[in-house]
C-alpha cells in the first residue's frame, strides 16, 4: 500500500523484483490514495491566475540516486505555472532554505521556464510534443533555470494522465500570442482589484534615436558631439569578425546538457569525461572571446585615443553585449547596484534587445532563441568572481536576475522594444478608454524576497569609494566618468522598431560629420597592442574604482557554479567553496573590528560592512558551496570510482599493478 507518502519504484534503472505479491486491485489503490489527497497543501494563485488541469496520486521523485525515492501528491497546471502539491514534504528530507522566492515556490515551474518535456515509455525516454497517441508512465521536465523534475504517473487515473500531460505540453510548448501571456492577465486582475498597481519607473535615461547599424561606446560619443574630432574612429563589425548568434545558441545547447542531470548515476557516469564535454561545448571560449573583444575596444579608447563604432546587422544583440561589458570595466558606477540596473535599462531594455524573441516566450521560433543576455551576465560574473571588492552586488544577484527572465509578472524582459511594450500595455492607444496597464519591474526585489534574503544580493566586502570633502572635489575629475551611450536628451516617443534601428544616413552625415566618416580606420592590427595593454594593466595594483580588466587565460575563465550546479546535490561542497571563504572573511572582519575599537573609535566603515553581513553566513559548517540555493543538502552516495571508470580498469590483477588515480576524500 502507498499509505505513507514516501514510496519507491520506477526510475531510470529497473526496479528490483518485488519479494511479495499484492492482491489489492488498482481501483482500491486509487481509492485509498484519494483519501490521502484531501490532506494536501492548498494551491496559492496569483491575481488573474487560473487553474487549467490537475492530476492526483502523482509521485515526485527525489533526484538523489537510482532507487529514486519520492513523495506523493497532486500535479497542477495553471496559466502561470506547473506546481506540485506534496502531501508530506518533510518525508523527503528537504532542508529548510532561508532564501525563498515569494512568487515561485520550490516545486513551481513557470510556463516560460519549461525547456523540454520528456516521457518515459517502458523505460525509454522520448521527447514529448504535439498530440500524443500514447501517454507516458513518467514525466520529466527540464527547466531553463536547469532544474529537473521527475513525476511518476503510474498510480494516476488514466483520464487524469491524459489531461495533465496534454495540458502541460500545450500550455508550455505550443505557439502563443503576445496578448495571451499571463503578463496581461496578471496586470488586468491587479488593476481591476486595486484600482492601481505599484510600479517602479525605469532609471531616468531618455535616449536619443540612433542608427540601424551603429552603436557608440560610453563617453566617446559625448566627446565627439561636444569637442572637435581630432582622433581616428575605428569600426568594429561584430557581424563579420566576432561570434555569431548561431555560435552562441549551439554552444549553450551543448553546455546546458552538462547540468540537466536526471539522477546520481548519470552524474557519476559523465563525471570522468566532464571536462572534455565542457571544452567541446565552447561556451567558456565564447565568454573568453567576449571579454577579449571588450578589452580590445578599451585599448583603442584608452591607449590609442580612438573612438569606436560598433557595427551589427540589427544593433541589439552583440552591440548590447560588448557595449555593456566595456562600461562595466571602465565605469565604477556600473559596478554598483543602481548603476548596473541603469546600465541594463539603458543598453538592453531601452536599447531594444529582443527579449521576447531571444527568450522564446511565445514559442514561435526556436531559431530565434539565443541566450545573449545570459551570456552577458556570465561575463559579468567572471569579473565579479575575479574582483569581488569592486562590485556592490553579489553573484546571487546575477543568479536571481537570470531566473527573473522567466517570471511573467515583470515586464522588464518580456518585450522586444519600448514601443512594443507601450503599444501592448495601452499607453499609445487613443481608442481605448481604459487606463493603460502598469506592471512591476524586476528591480523591485521585495516582490520576490524578504528583507533578510535581499541582504544576500549586496556584497558585504564591497569597497566603497572614499568620499572627498568640498576642497578635494574641486578640480578633481575621474578618468572614467559615467556617461551614457547617447546624450541625455529626452525623446518624444519610443521608435516603433526600438532604438538604434533607424536613420543610418542621419548619424553618419549629421551626428559624426563628414570629417569623421573619412577618418574611419578598420585595420586589424590589434594583437600586439592588446597584449601590451593587457599585460601592463595586470602588472599594476588593482584600483577597484578605476579601470577593471579580467584575466582571460584558459584556467581563469570558470564555470558559474552557483547558477549551473545549484540543483545537483553531488556537486556541492559541504561547508566549503566560496561561502566558506566568505564566512571566514567575515569572522576576520569582526576580529579586526574588535581590535580597532580598542585603538581608535573611528571604525564606522567596518561597522557598516559587518552590519550588512547575513547572520546565516557565520557558521560555514551548516552551509554548502551551493548556498543560498542549497542549505544542509542531503548527502549523496558517491562511488569510489565513477561508474564508467570500472570498464577501463581491467581485471583485479591489472588494477593492483596500477598507480593510484583516484582518492575518495568523502564529505569534508
Amino acid at each position: 500500500m502507498l499509505g505513507k507518502g514516501v514510496v519507491g519504484g520506477g526510475g531510470g534503472t529497473k526496479a528490483p523484483k518485488p519479494s511479495f505479491v499484492s492482491y489489492v486491485r488498482p481501483e482500491e489503490i486509487h481509492t485509498n490514495e484519494k483519501e490521502v489527497t484531501e490532506k494536501e497543501v492548498t494551491l496559492h494563485l496569483l491575481p488573474g491566475e487560473q487553474l487549467l488541469c490537475e492530476a492526483s496520486t502523482v509521485l515526485k521523485y527525489v533526484q538523489e540516486d537510482s532507487c529514486q525515492r519520492g513523495i506523493y501528491g497532486k500535479l497542477v497546471c495553471t496559466d502561470f505555472k506547473i506546481a506540485f502539491l506534496g502531501d508530506d514534504e518533510s518525508a523527503l528530507g528537504n532542508d529548510e532554505t532561508q532564501f525563498k522566492n515569494k512568487v515561485i515556490g520550490e516545486n513551481d515551474i513557470t510556463l516560460h521556464c519549461v525547456d523540454q518535456i520528456y516521457g518515459v515509455f517502458d523505460e525509454k525516454k522520448k521527447t514529448l510534443f504535439g498530440q500524443l497517441k500514447k501517454y507516458p508512465e513518467k514525466l520529466i521536465i527540464h527547466c531553463k533555470d536547469l532544474r529537473v523534475f521527475h513525476f511518476c504517473l503510474r498510480y494516476t487515473k488514466e483520464e487524469e494522465v491524459k489531461r495533465i500531460v496534454s495540458g502541460i505540453i500545450h500550455h508550455t510548448l505550443a505557439p502563443k500570442l503576445l496578448k495571451r501571456l499571463f503578463l496581461f492577465s496578471y496586470a488586468t486582475a491587479v488593476q481591476n482589484n486595486t484600482g492601481c498597481q505599484r510600479t517602479l519607473s525605469s532609471p531616468p535615461f531618455f535616449l536619443k534615436r540612433m542608427c540601424h547599424a551603429f552603436r557608440v561606446m560610453a563617453y566617446q560619443i559625448y566627446r565627439i558631439i561636444h569637442k572637435p574630432p581630432k582622433e581616428l574612429v575605428k569600426t568594429e563589425d561584430l557581424s563579420s569578425n566576432f561570434v555569431s548568434l548561431q555560435d552562441i545558441q549551439t554552444a549553450y545547447a551543448k553546455f546546458k546538457q552538462l547540468f540537466l542531470i536526471d539522477n546520481s548515476t548519470e552524474f557519476w557516469d559523465t563525471d570522468i569525461k566532464w571536462f572534455s564535454l565542457l571544452e567541446s561545448s565552447s561556451w567558456l571560449d565564447i565568454i573568453r572571446r567576449c571579454l577579449k573583444k571588450a578589452i580590445e575596444i578599451i585599448e583603442c579608447l584608452e591607449a590609442q585615443n580612438m573612438s569606436v563604432l560598433l557595427l551589427e546587422e540589427n544593433a541589439s544583440d552583440l552591440c548590447c553585449l560588448i557595449s555593456s561589458l566595456v562600461q562595466v570595466m571602465m565605469d565604477p558606477h556600473c559596478r554598483t547596484r543602481v548603476g548596473f540596473q541603469s546600465l541594463v535599462q539603458k543598453e538592453w531594455i531601452m536599447g531594444g534587445h529582443c527579449f521576447l524573441d531571444r527568450c522564446n516566450h511565445l514559442r514561435q521560433s526556436d531559431k530565434e532563441e539565443v541566450p545573449v543576455f545570459l551570456l552577458f551576465l556570465d561575463c559579468v560574473w567572471q569579473l565579479v568572481h575575479q574582483h569581488p571588492p569592486a562590485f556592490e552586488f553579489t553573484e546571487t544577484y546575477l543568479t536571481v536576475l537570470s531566473d527573473s527572465l522567466y517570471i511573467p509578472i515583470f515586464s522588464t524582459f518580456f518585450f522586444n522594444s519600448p514601443h512594443q511594450k507601450d503599444t501592448n500595455m495601452g499607453r499609445e492607444s487613443q481608442e481605448t478608454q481604459s487606463k493603460p496597464l502598469n506592471l512591476l519591474t524586476v528591480w523591485d526585489w521585495s516582490v520576490q524576497f524578504e528583507p533578510k534574503a535581499q541582504m544576500l544580493l549586496r556584497n558585504p566586502l564591497y569597497v566603497e569609494k572614499p568620499k572627498l570633502d568640498k576642497g578635494q572635489r574641486k578640480g578633481v575629475r575621474s578618468t572614467h566618468q559615467r556617461q551614457p551611450s547617447l546624450p541625455l536628451t529626452q525623446s518624444k516617443s519610443s521608435p516603433k522598431r526600438g532604438f538604434f534601428r533607424e536613420e543610418t544616413d542621419h548619424l553618419i552625415k549629421n551626428l559624426l560629420g563628414k570629417r569623421i566618416s573619412k577618418l574611419i580606420n578598420s585595420s586589424d592590427e590589434l594583437q600586439d597592442n592588446f597584449r601590451e595593454f593587457y599585460d601592463s594593466w595586470h602588472s599594476k595594483p588593482t584600483d577597484h574604482h578605476g579601470l577593471l580588466l579580467p584575466h582571460i587565460e584558459g584556467p581563469e575563465i570558470k564555470v558559474w557554479a552557483q547558477r549551473y550546479l545549484r540543483w545537483i546535490p553531488e556537486a556541492q561542497i559541504l561547508g566549503g567553496g566560496t561561502v566558506a571563504t566568505m564566512s571566514k572573511l567575515l569572522e576576520m572582519m569582526e576580529e579586526v573590528q574588535s581590535l580597532q575599537e580598542k585603538i581608535d573609535e573611528r571604525h564606522h566603515r567596518q561597522e557598516a560592512l559587518q552590519a550588512e553581513a547575513p547572520s546565516l553566513l557565520r557558521n560555514s559548517v551548516r552551509l554548502s558551496s551551493l548556498f543560498p540555493f542549497a542549505l544542509l543538502q542531503r548527502h549523496s552516495s558517491k562511488p569510489v570510482l565513477p561508474t564508467s571508470g570500472w570498464k577501463a580498469l581491467g581485471d583485479e590483477e591489472d588494477l593492483a599493478k596500477r598507480e593510484d588515480e583516484f582518492v575518495d576524500l568523502g564529505d569534508v
